[in-house]
């Protein structure tokens, strides 16, 4: 459960758009997009603040890799159709996610409270009109039905 002084709950309080759930999809997807699909670039030092310390910005980041809001999205697309199949689009929209844009409100919600990084080239309007959710999620799946002509096998 969500200690109440973390920053996640008041974020939740504060901006009751998206489920809890939303938020976790998002740190997850993040290491898929890594981890899974190799998404992501090396940091350059250049693109941290003066004033903190690279050890200080990397501290508690998993890997030093950066993903673009594009990047993101797609690998975002790509593990809600691998977690929730056909599904998909109905679980995202039950957390508040409609379009990829709602992704960008989460990700920049979460470098807001410290809890995800970005670079001075990074926008929140990275994130708009990546993708048609519906095209996204609704079109793309095809089912293979049997030809009923054929025997079944035994």
């Amino acid at each position: 459960m969500l200690d109440p002084k973390q920053a996640i709950a008041e974020l939740l309080r504060r901006d009751q758009r998206y489920h809890f759930d939303a938020y976790v999809f998002v740190f997850e997807a993040l290491r898929y997009a890594q981890d899974k699909l190799g998404m992501g670039t090396e940091f350059d030092t250049a693109d941290f603040d003066a004033e903190d310390s690279v050890d200080e910005q990397l501290d508690g980041l998993e890997t030093k890799r950066h993903v673009t809001g594009q990047e993101l999205s797609e690998a975002m697309r790509q593990f809600a159709h691998e977690q929730y199949g056909y599904l998909a689009k109905n679980v995202l929209n039950h957390w508040g996610i409609a379009s990829t844009s709602d992704f960008g409100e989460i990700v920049f919600n979460l470098i807001e409270i410290e809890q995800m990084r970005k670079t001075p080239h990074d926008r929140r309007e990275d994130f708009d009109d990546v993708f048609d959710f519906d095209e996204g999620f609704q079109h793309n799946f095809q089912f293979n039905v049997p030809d009923s002509s054929e025997e079944p096998r035994r």
